[in-house]
């Protein structure tokens, strides 16, 4: 289920952000630009806050220092997308972004229920786009783990896709040797 744009208008990242600078956007609106349109994003379910807390505490651990671990900030993925995934994982030092949202990310993770529909479709297109390395999918409907990896930014699409379930570890392919295990991120059976 897509979620109602908040402006028919078309906008680039810098006009988006200038929103933003003026104070037309703030924080609360909770909107992310996508495809160069405005969109709502949906209140957070207790349990997909939950999810989101789990996915983000098992990153850290896994990368610890060696990148900058960040949640439902921008990630700037073209002219006209800055998506605001719900944890991932850009190269680099924190210090890299003082000035500047990241462009590029190693991993990026969408925990899904009601936006399985745009996080498979729109994010997936808007991700491969953006040469995110991979992108994962954490569906609290059918509790499992989808993995989108080799992107073909050209298609629009990730080469690779694969379902990952509880008792299973996926390893983080930017940083080989590296696991963490699908069942931390999903409710307890």
């Amino acid at each position: 289920m897509s979620h109602p744009a908040v402006s028919s208008a078309r906008h680039t990242v810098e006009s988006y952000f200038a929103l933003a600078e003026k104070g037309v956007l703030t924080p609360d609106d909770r909107v992310e630009l996508l495809e160069g349109v405005i969109v709502a994003m949906s209140p957070h379910t207790p349990r997909h806050a939950w999810a989101i807390t789990q996915v983000a505490e098992a990153l850290r651990r896994a990368i610890d220092d060696r990148a900058v671990l960040r949640v439902q900030l921008p990630l700037v993925t073209g002219p006209d997308s800055a998506p605001e995934p719900d944890v991932f994982v850009a190269p680099g030092r924190r210090e890299d972004y003082r000035n500047r949202h990241p462009t590029s990310a190693l991993l990026v993770v969408e925990v899904s229920d009601s936006s399985l529909q745009q996080d498979r479709l729109t994010k997936a297109a808007i991700y491969a786009a953006g040469a995110v390395t991979e992108y994962w999918i954490v569906n609290l409907k059918e509790e499992h783990l989808e993995i989108f990896r080799n992107p073909d930014p050209g298609s629009t699409r990730y080469r690779s896709t694969s379902i990952a379930r509880r008792g299973e570890r996926v390893e983080l392919i930017s940083f080989p040797g590296t696991f963490v295990s699908v069942a931390e991120f999903l409710p307890a059976e």
